[in-house]
């Protein structure tokens, strides 16, 4: 049966609240088929572009699209804060470069783990939800080496939206901290989602002559959402990754098609030293076969880097919904989930509303009594610091794993069966003076 999208009423205003009454008329009706992955499915027939050209007609290149509300037909069943764990789905990988002993050939294995991740997506244009403030997300691998790797996010702002994240695999000692801020634009037939934000990566165990980890910066391409006004709707990565390691460094250029020449998905860059000599070149598409070459060899051939085809990813965990809290990102959409998996986009915009509402009666409220929010699990950066937010625990140091993992599922709950604290709503930036003070006077102690 042919999918229809049917429109009821008039079409939305300049109001931002006529605009959400609009939406949440929209429904498709279709037969379910619980062996189709509905984020897989372009929704975005001739009724659907007249949705978004109403919405469009209150545009103007170059504005910021985050306070506008989008159909549903086009939203990711996740939030963003789980969206970014799609970059860590191949642990084995950054396993096998923290077990690499020569420092190039560790860093083409970080440039390979970062690369692996992109193509872990929707094949229609769907975009993840977006976090309120205050969401979290919490999630863990059981890993083939019999470790354990766990994972924390938290949408630490609105306006700029800012996701902060935190994962450590503690027995390998590999730390990965980031933070996901998307600005998002219309472009005319476009629009853009600008990823601003940094992801570090480092190993603990491996230390620079001040005694600092080895570390690693890695930067985000750009997301596109073409023919919007017209053509058929594409999603593209583009412009530049960079990632930066103590003695390499490469600019990986994703390259968007143009409108008479090119091709889809391409990728190219250089790995080089700092001095700026050559070692290798990337090139191949980042949803299909990438391919690496060595520069320093004059008849060198091209030889498969990663073959998206070939590798699966490692699908996080999460505890049951029923031992999740209310602000818990699966349990807070699932409501708009579960209407979207069926794709039921009149409940679905229903359900998104009522949650997007009450945000905004509690931002109100905050305004009034001159509150100010403060997350729970991440504290701001000390200045000079690489990113916005890290998480607020202080992680033990050294080769005491048991200390570390204790440490972590302390912060929240992680596993299943674990059961929220009262520490848990006490603001991250609290916690963690308690902390500094607590190993500051143990510090003392130990002195004496």
């Amino acid at each position: 049966m042919k999918d229809s999208l049917k429109i009821k009423g008039n079409s939305a205003s300049h109001s931002s609240t006529s605009l959400s009454e609009s939406m949440s008329k929209v429904s498709i009706s279709s037969k379910s088929n619980e062996n189709i992955d509905t984020d897989d499915i372009d929704e975005n027939d001739e009724s659907g572009q007249n949705i978004l050209l109403s919405i469009i007609a209150q545009l103007k290149p170059g504005c910021d699209l985050s306070k506008i509300t989008l159909p549903t037909f086009i939203l990711e069943k996740k939030s963003m804060l789980e969206r970014i764990t799609n970059q860590l789905q191949f642990p084995d990988i950054v396993l096998d470069a923290h077990q690499e002993k020569d420092e190039l050939q560790r860093f083409v294995k970080i440039v390979k783990w970062y690369l692996a991740g992109w193509h872990i997506a929707p094949k229609a244009v769907k975009k993840p939800l977006n976090p309120v403030l205050g969401e979290h997300f919490t999630c863990y691998w059981d890993l083939p080496n019999k470790q354990q790797a766990f994972y924390i996010a938290e949408q630490t702002c609105h306006h700029p939206p800012e996701s902060a994240y935190f994962y450590m695999i503690p027995e390998s000692n590999i730390r990965v901290d980031g933070v996901v801020i998307p600005k998002s634009r219309f472009l005319g037939n476009s629009s853009a989602a600008i990823m601003a934000g940094e992801t570090i990566l480092q190993f603990l165990d491996m230390k620079d002559k001040d005694g600092k980890p080895e570390k690693y910066t890695l930067s985000q391409p750009n997301i596109y959402a073409r023919g919007i006004l017209f053509g058929k709707m594409r999603m593209e990565v583009g412009d530049h990754m960079i990632i930066k390691g103590p003695k390499y460094e490469v600019d990986v250029e994703f390259k968007t098609k143009g409108f008479i020449s090119g091709t889809y998905d391409a990728i190219e860059g250089v790995i080089k030293d700092k001095k700026g000599k050559e070692y290798y070149q990337i090139s191949g598409k980042w949803n299909d076969i990438m391919y690496i070459k060595d520069l320093r060899e004059k008849h060198a051939k091209k030889t498969v880097l990663f073959d998206t085809h070939k590798n699966k990813p490692l699908k996080p965990k999460v505890r049951p919904l029923e031992e999740q809290g209310e602000y818990e990102s699966r349990r807070l959409w699932k409501k708009v989930t579960d209407a979207l998996a069926v794709r039921d986009h009149e409940v679905a915009t229903e359900e998104k509303f009522k949650i997007e509402d009450y945000q905004r009666q509690l931002r109100k409220k905050r305004l009034e009594d001159g509150v100010e929010f403060h997350p729970k699990l991440f504290r701001k950066a000390n200045p000079g610091d690489d990113i916005d937010h890290y998480i607020y625990k202080h992680i033990p140091e050294g080769d005491d794993y048991e200390a570390q993992i204790k440490s972590i599922l302390e912060i929240a709950p992680i596993l299943p069966g674990q059961k929220f604290t009262e520490k848990f709503a006490i603001p991250a930036f609290k916690k963690h003076e308690i902390q500094e003070k607590s190993m500051s006077q143990l510090s003392l102690h130990k002195a004496k």
